[in-house]
């Protein structure tokens, strides 16, 4: 086991959804609730610094449109964890993680189950590759990201991503796992998991 034991888990809740979904969107406006804590890999490895180890590792495969080798992501993630609990910008005792690109994989899962408490598993689905496409090059431009302006590049991370979360999502319970129409209004979207989130807390 690479990743360190931790005395208590974190509660998390965990949401899934191809790259342009809406993931992020979704977490930044949950976290408005201070019961959550959103945290997305994918911010937290592009903050890595270009000339540090792990930086040049990231970008070498991020380049690519390829992940990262799980136990490298699941080290640099704990890691991230504790600095935010050490900086208390994170309350592990009153506030819920909001996963988002944690775990990326099956073997992510197991590795990171000592670490976690899995409360519930959100999935963002948009059938159309094309819209999906679409919404991360717009994003490219906004937010100025370099890993998705390539489109080859682009449908590489969604073959990764269909083929890895399918795979990912049988180890969860059916009960667990809550579909989401990803295909509409942020409103709307925010909406319908709220209200899943509503009957988490009801259980």
């Amino acid at each position: 086991m690479l990743v360190p034991n931790a005395s208590s888990r974190y509660k998390a809740i965990l949401i899934f959804g191809p790259p342009g979904s809406g993931k992020g969107t979704l977490g930044k406006a949950l976290k408005e609730d201070d019961l959550y804590f959103h945290l997305s890999s994918g911010d937290i490895f592009r903050s890595l610094s270009s000339d540090s180890p792990a930086g040049q590792l990231y970008h070498s495969f991020a380049g690519q449109g390829l992940l990262l080798p799980d136990d490298a992501t699941l080290k640099i993630w704990h890691a991230y964890v504790e600095e935010l609990i050490l900086s208390q910008q994170y309350d592990p005792t009153r506030q819920i993680l909001l996963l988002d690109g944690i775990p990326r994989t099956s073997i992510q899962a197991e590795m990171i189950s000592n670490l976690i408490e899995v409360l519930h598993v959100i999935v963002l689905t948009i059938p159309s590759p094309d819209l999906l496409i679409t919404r991360m090059k717009k994003r490219a431009t906004l937010e100025g990201r370099v890993d998705d302006m390539d489109e080859s590049i682009l449908k590489t991370r969604l073959g990764i991503y269909e083929k890895t979360t399918k795979q990912l999502l049988e180890r969860y319970s059916p009960h667990l796992v809550t579909s989401i129409n990803g295909d509409q209004t942020p409103e709307s979207v925010l909406q319908d998991v709220k209200n899943t989130l509503l009957n988490i807390k009801a259980s």
